[in-house]
């Protein structure tokens, strides 16, 4: 698994979209499971899932356990690991970065904010290669 983190417009799909020109693209719908994914992935060709902050968005609201949250989205990302050795396609996520910046003052947003950041960790923690873009510049973190 591939995870592309970065600011808004920073050149993100640019990036994925360069290097997975094959690439079957899957949105997560807010509201809608995780796995949602298997109803687009082919095997032999790379997912690329995005639309991660709208579905946590939603998931805050039908989810008040921040624990629970992550152990789900974690059986999620341990999920598409298994995909991608079961069905030989590459699994490649983007996600915001919302780390950086002005804390909302909202208690909603920071906590969106917050599951953001941790999301980004647990993904990264699963991933092969985890590549950073800010201003079109893509550099590999680990």
């Amino acid at each position: 698994m591939q995870l592309f983190i970065g600011g808004a417009c920073a050149g993100k799909r640019d990036a994925v979209s360069g290097r997975f020109p094959a690439a079957t693209w899957h949105r997560l719908a807010p509201g809608a499971p995780l796995g949602a994914w298997r109803e687009t992935a082919m095997a032999g060709h790379p997912l690329v899932l995005t639309g991660w902050t709208a579905w946590l968005e939603a998931a805050l609201v039908a989810t008040p356990d921040d624990d629970r949250l992550r152990r789900e989205w974690g059986e999620g990302l341990t999920a598409l690991v298994d995909a991608e050795r079961e069905m030989a396609l590459e699994v490649v996520l983007i996600l915001p970065e919302m780390g950086r910046g002005i804390v909302p003052m909202a208690a909603e947003a920071r906590r969106l904010r917050d599951l953001v950041g941790w999301l980004a960790q647990d993904a990264a923690r699963r991933s092969d290669a985890v590549w950073y873009v800010r201003h079109g510049l893509v550099r590999r973190l680990g």
